[in-house]
């Protein structure tokens, strides 16, 4: 799938479902970033924008990116009628061609699956490369497909934690893990239909 194609893809996905008022955060995100120093953060995919609402109110500065334009702006629009307009800000970003400029405490990636071509482990790369001493990266991949997934393929292969994270090939000395499991959990879809699904959790932090 071209740029072209993923952008007009992540539009239509977006666009096909009525905009988000009260978007919640992602539940990996919430357990294991409540008890950090709040700073810099940087939400690569941030989709309806549940998880950038709930870092801004929570005292982080929020740079959130999408490739879909519809989905940055209605964050955009959101971010304002919720009164944290000076905390987020939204771009839109085709992270197959570039990655967003500056230097973050925290890189979260939740759900960074797309059926377009993606170098994952480029992004990842780049992103632990871009916090700073002391920065956490935190990767949430689906393990299990949800019966509301865009993505129904019967033979889709979820890697692993630690594979991911050896995908990623970072120097140990500056760079380690603190957590790789792959937690269950009951989620809800958009329809409210309810199922168990397992998660991939990732979490790497900047020690130099």
């Amino acid at each position: 799938m071209s740029t072209t194609d993923a952008v007009a893809f992540w539009d239509g996905v977006y666009a096909g479902r009525p905009a988000a008022t009260d978007p919640k955060p992602n539940v990996r995100l919430v357990e294991t970033v409540s008890d950090l120093t709040t700073g810099d953060v940087l939400d690569l995919g941030c989709g309806d924008g549940g998880d950038a609402l709930w870092l801004a109110r929570r005292g982080w500065r929020v740079t959130a990116a999408d490739i879909s334009a519809v989905a940055v702006e209605r964050l955009a629009e959101l971010a304002r009628s919720h009164g944290l307009g000076d905390r987020i800000v939204t771009v839109r970003h085709d992270l197959h061609e570039s990655f967003p400029p500056g230097r973050f405490d925290l890189i979260c990636a939740h759900y960074l699956h797309t059926p377009a071509d993606l170098d994952r482990a480029a992004v990842l790369r780049a992103a632990a490369h871009a916090l700073r001493p002391g920065g956490w990266l935190l990767v949430v991949d689906h393990g299990s497909t949800a019966p509301w997934s865009w993505d129904q393929d019967p033979d889709v292969r979820y890697p692993s934690p630690r594979e991911v994270a050896a995908g990623i090939a970072l120097d140990p000395a500056a760079w380690t893990v603190e957590r790789a499991d792959t937690p269950r959990r009951i989620a809800t879809g958009p329809s409210g239909r309810r199922a168990e699904v397992t998660d991939h959790v990732l979490l790497i932090r900047r020690i130099a």
